[in-house]
């Protein structure tokens, strides 16, 4: 079974990449993370601040035993601070997730009673600086390999 959803993820993102390619994703809404832009990170730093870290932590270490399901059932908040798995994903499925809880490119729906979807809270750009600033606190490392996650799966990173 895990070897066909991983087969099937693959296909998807294959998929999804070509599709990118060829037609080009929404890049308005994708002009993707800013982790260099002081402004943006610091504005982002404030909407994680007051949406995000109730869940994820003030620290982005996300809730403790993340990788399990709560007593109720629910995902629990991954962590944001590069030891989780948000760098695995391209920027413009990192924006999906956040904006409406699902993203076909990532392979995954969020469950909305643990995530709420910020599409009615915040405005693009909003979404944008929260990932920003995510991002910009990630090691050098963390951030290299997402730029190439990027590369490979659509989203870019504006250096």
């Amino acid at each position: 079974m895990t070897v066909r959803l991983i087969a099937g993820c693959i296909v998807l993102l294959f998929g999804a990449a070509v599709m990118i390619f060829v037609a080009g994703f929404d890049g308005a809404n994708a002009s993707l993370l800013r982790p260099n832009d002081p402004q943006t990170v610091a504005t982002g730093q404030d909407i994680y601040a007051a949406e995000c870290a109730s869940c994820h932590g003030l620290d982005r270490k996300g809730q403790v035993g993340w990788e399990k399901k709560s007593s109720d059932g629910h995902p629990l908040a991954p962590p944001h601070d590069g030891s989780g798995h948000t760098w695995q994903h391209p920027d413009h499925a990192l924006i999906e997730l956040t904006k409406y809880g699902t993203s076909e490119v990532a392979c995954r729906t969020l469950d909305s009673d643990a995530m709420p979807e910020f599409q009615e809270t915040l405005s693009d750009e909003q979404v944008i600086a929260v990932l920003s600033y995510i991002k910009a606190q990630w090691s050098p490392e963390v951030q290299r390999q997402h730029d190439e996650v990027n590369a490979v799966f659509g989203g870019s990173d504006q250096k």
